[in-house]
């Protein structure tokens, strides 16, 4: 069997950049071990396939190299950037069915790519509730506020804070959850940054994360009393997110850019 693959810096401009995924458009599913195993060999924290079902709609899937996830934001973002600019894909709008239910991509005028997520608002965590490793494995500044959607959201005063941590992966670990977000106000003209470790997942630090922003858009949306939010991932790589909140949906935009293109041989 061969695959074509594709390796999109996603969240950035230019590669090098942003948050990396592997993308692999396929005519049919094969089995979902030989995906785990692809999603493992890439190495990356997501390989994203997907299968054309109509005009402009796709199935879309996501793998980390542990588990398959129910939504990845950078993933989306990269698979999209391969249908417009990779395989021939007219118009500026496509579907993609997932797990999280329909996601609308959107291509603007300024080449951003716009997705339409579901919203995550987080629930405020009782202090009796929170585990026990957290914060000892987030180590550093205590955050201010603890919440969860299906990841934990932890909140802290500055963006010195959320910069200066170092997690305990080994503490981290011992947390049954999907992710955490760790987020704080930002500074020169962005509203909020934010890290996002998922051990759990086999990715440790991911770099640019647009799922954790179905949970950030809405917290900081009422936090600061505006719909429209410029976002920044402050990882190593880095990323900038522009976002809107509309109801219970968030939309996320950013570029991406091509890195590598070749073929998988099974």
């Amino acid at each position: 069997m061969k695959f074509p693959l594709y390796w999109v810096d996603a969240f950035t401009p230019t590669v090098f950049a942003g948050n990396p995924a592997a993308v692999v458009p396929l005519t049919a599913w094969p089995d979902d071990r030989v995906m785990q195993q692809i999603a493992f060999e890439n190495g990356l924290a997501e390989t994203a396939f997907f299968v054309r079902t109509g005009p402009d709609r796709f199935h879309l899937r996501w793998f980390t190299p542990e588990l398959e996830m129910d939504l990845c934001g950078h993933a989306t973002l990269a698979s999209a950037f391969v249908v417009f600019t990779q395989i021939g894909q007219t118009g500026d709008r496509l579907v993609f069915d997932s797990r999280s239910g329909p996601l609308i991509i959107t291509r603007r005028p300024d080449a951003r790519l716009e997705l339409d997520f579901p919203a995550r608002p987080p629930a405020p965590v009782p202090a009796t509730e929170i585990p026990p490793t957290l914060l000892p494995g987030l180590g550093g500044a205590a955050p201010t506020w603890i919440g969860r959607s299906r990841d934990y959201l932890c909140v802290y005063p500055t963006a010195a804070d959320v910069l200066a941590i170092k997690p305990d992966f080994t503490e981290l670990n011992q947390i049954d959850v999907i992710g955490i977000i760790v987020t704080a106000p930002g500074t020169d003209g962005v509203d909020f940054v934010s890290r996002f470790f998922a051990p759990n997942c086999g990715v440790p630090e991911d770099p640019v994360t647009g799922s954790s922003h179905c949970t950030l858009v809405p917290y900081w949306a009422g936090r600061l009393g505006k719909t429209q939010l410029r976002a920044r991932q402050v990882s190593p790589r880095g990323g900038e997110l522009l976002c809107r909140l509309a109801g219970d949906r968030v939309a996320m935009a950013g570029h991406a850019a091509l890195y590598l293109r070749g073929e998988i041989e099974l």
